[in-house]
């Protein structure tokens, strides 16, 4: 029998490492080696290989007997999944992990991970480890299942909302609320409405919804409605919400100044509740043509306390932003420049066609005006066959004053909230509108492919479970996403993409192998708290 063997010797101090091939032999009933090559030369893996093969073992060449038969994407999967385990979004779904509660927690991964319909996310999820993680069904009924998941899921929105609001809000916080729009394809949803449209489509019908979060922008309620309703009609269902599905007495509604208008005010002060909004630009000006608003002071600080008797019981704070000033100043040139271009170009169109009729005039004069909200502006002459324009300097120079300068309004009292933490607060409105524009954008809530009402009021409120997944994981990451390396949450998720779970198959032999994670895959798991997969 051969073998190999290593012998390791000292001579004068030095270590010595041989690697012999022996044989052993019988001879007159006794066992004895002998030496047949020395293999010390031959490169160690070499050796070694020697070594396994004289003990049985058998080798393989890995370009003719190894295949990687299939690979399914693990790593997004894998992240998510964890996470969604992380913020106990599982058991705030459904306490109980029975099908149902799988499937939605599938469509916010695909939410996460690939956006589309739910007829593309029940093909897409094949290719990845989500039916084995979570134990989904085979089949070709996948989009069939998550329409009747969706129903259900709606139907327990209440309930879900009620569990998030009781775990980020807080008695006496403050709670952000705000209003967007989508836009549909179609016109058959009864949600489908013309109104006022944020995504700029002229022609289109939508839905509006709102959307309720924490200070820190985390959400925890979506409501839909259609697409014409304004934005204070919003706010007193939320303020109901608060009170009788919450169970919320004291908590401080922050909402801009279209949101909560007059009537909402009164509606929040039947409800005793409280709130911080802003002044719209007509009472900023009334409060300085009184001289409440004294321009000198701002040469001290950029913030000041005011009263005014139209607001009893509140609290007035004076803001100037010097960089929102110089960028409302270019911003209102640029429009007056351009709406001198159009009006411009209409006075030369008068001097040319001779007899213009002032009715045909005017509708051209109002479009170019009305096209960048110039009209006030403008002095503005226009008669059959005539028209003249001069610019209204007095009022762009009235205007031109209270660039930059917000103020803002609450009844929380001072001793509960500083002017300067209620000017935070609504600052922190941007949260929402950071959330409004991750739903539109990178988790695609629109284009809606859904007809029923019920269907899209449950698109929506998958997109706000996902997006709720997102914000924690972003918060997770700020450390990577502040790097100068540029990382965005999208690249990311994609880098984790780029782990596979590998089925591997040597000679007769199949196992699983999953991708080492590079160093930037470990940095992302260790920001997130989580295993390595």
């Amino acid at each position: 029998m051969m073998f190999v063997e290593t012998v390791r010797s000292k001579h004068k101090g030095r270590l010595y490492v041989s690697h012999l091939l022996r044989e052993t032999y019988r001879e007159d009933g006794k066992v004895k080696h002998r030496t047949l090559a020395n293999l010390s030369s031959l490169p160690p893996d070499v050796i070694e290989i020697i070594r396994g093969a004289l003990k049985g073992d058998k080798f393989f060449s890995a370009k003719e007997d190894l295949r990687i038969t299939r690979s399914l994407s693990h790593g997004g999967v894998h992240a998510i999944l964890k996470m969604v385990q992380r913020t106990d979004l599982d058991a705030i779904i459904f306490s109980r992990n029975v099908l149902k509660r799988r499937l939605a927690i599938a469509m916010i991964v695909a939410r996460l991970l690939v956006q589309g319909s739910k007829r593309f996310a029940a093909q897409w999820w094949k290719d990845t480890t989500l039916p084995h993680e979570l134990d989904l069904p085979e089949g070709d009924r996948g989009e069939e299942l998550l329409y009747d998941d969706m129903d259900w899921l709606l139907a327990r929105q209440e309930t879900i909302q009620k569990t998030l609001a009781r775990k980020h809000l807080t008695e006496g916080g403050l709670c952000l609320f705000d209003v967007t729009s989508v836009y549909l394809e179609g016109s058959k949803c009864l949600l489908a409405s013309f109104g006022h449209n944020r995504d700029g489509k002229k022609g289109k019908k939508q839905f509006t919804y709102g959307l309720l979060t924490n200070k820190e922008g985390c959400p925890v309620a979506i409501d839909v409605f259609p697409g014409n309703v304004s934005d204070p009609r919003i706010l007193k269902p939320q303020i109901d919400k608060m009170k009788e599905e919450f169970g919320f007495s004291s908590v401080v509604f922050v909402g801009d100044r279209g949101m909560i208008a007059k009537t909402r005010i009164e509606d929040l002060r039947d409800a005793h509740l409280r709130w911080i909004t802003a002044l719209k630009s007509k009472d900023i000006q009334r409060l300085r043509n009184e001289g409440r608003i004294q321009m000198s002071l701002f040469d001290e600080t950029n913030m000041f306390e005011v009263y005014d008797l139209t607001c009893p019981g509140e609290r007035l704070a004076v803001c100037r932003n010097p960089q929102v000033a110089k960028e409302r100043r270019r911003k209102r040139d640029d429009l007056l420049r351009m709406t001198e271009e159009a009006l411009e170009k209409i006075r030369g169109q008068v001097e040319r066609k001779r007899g213009m009729a002032r009715e045909e005039i005017g509708l051209k004069v109002g479009k170019a005006v009305d096209c960048w909200k110039m009209a006030k502006h403008f002095e503005l002459g226009i008669g059959d066959g005539e028209f003249s324009f001069a610019r209204k300097e007095e009022v762009i120079a009235r205007e031109s004053k209270l660039d930059g300068i917000y103020v803002i309004r609450t009844n929380v009292e001072e001793d509960a909230l500083s002017a300067e933490e209620a000017v935070g607060g609504y600052k922190s409105l941007k949260e929402v509108e950071k959330a409004f524009k991750q739903m539109k954008s990178f988790l695609r809530i629109r284009p809606v492919n859904h007809r029923l009402e019920s269907r899209v009021r449950s698109h929506a409120f998958l997109c706000m479970l996902a997006y709720y997944v997102q914000w924690h994981m972003i918060q997770a990451l700020k450390s990577l996403l502040d790097e100068e390396e540029g990382h965005s949450f999208e690249s990311l998720l994609a880098h984790l993409g780029s782990i596979q779970r590998n089925t591997v198959l040597v000679k007769d032999q199949t196992f699983e192998m999953t991708t080492e994670p590079d160093e930037l895959h470990r940095k992302i798991f260790e920001a997130l708290g989580i295993s390595l997969p």
